[in-house]
């Protein structure tokens, strides 16, 4: 599969974004996705995953409650909906997926993906 992010841009502190992740083929439902991001000089960091179906959904702490995760089967497409955006949440965005039956706590490690996005950069002005 591969995966185009797209969405990211400049916003003032306490804007909202949307990045979105296409993926092309039509076995998009069979990949369980997931959000990474790298600051300047940091190393990459889950931000939220989601399975197949929709059904499970997980996000790391830092931004639980202002970033929803979302996907559209049909559309071959996962968001990420960022409210609250504060400066630390500057990073290049990555999106990922991977060709498992279930979501686990595992794929909060990058390494259990196989698919790679380009990333977008957001950056959060204070």
């Amino acid at each position: 599969v591969r995966l185009q992010a797209s969405g990211g841009g400049l916003v003032q502190s306490g804007g909202s974004l949307r990045l979105s992740c296409a993926a092309s083929g039509r076995t998009f439902s069979s990949y369980v996705m997931g959000w990474f991001r790298q600051a300047p000089g940091k190393e990459r960091e889950f931000v939220a995953g989601i399975s197949r179906s929709a059904g499970t959904t997980d996000y790391a702490d830092s931004v639980k409650g202002r970033f929803t995760i979302s996907r559209d089967n049909a559309k071959n497409t996962v968001y990420l909906q960022m409210n609250s955006l504060k400066p630390e949440d500057t990073a290049v965005y990555y999106c990922a997926a991977d060709r498992r039956l279930y979501y686990s706590s595992s794929f909060r490690e990058d390494h259990e993906y196989d698919y790679w996005g380009q990333g977008t950069l957001v950056t959060v002005s204070s």
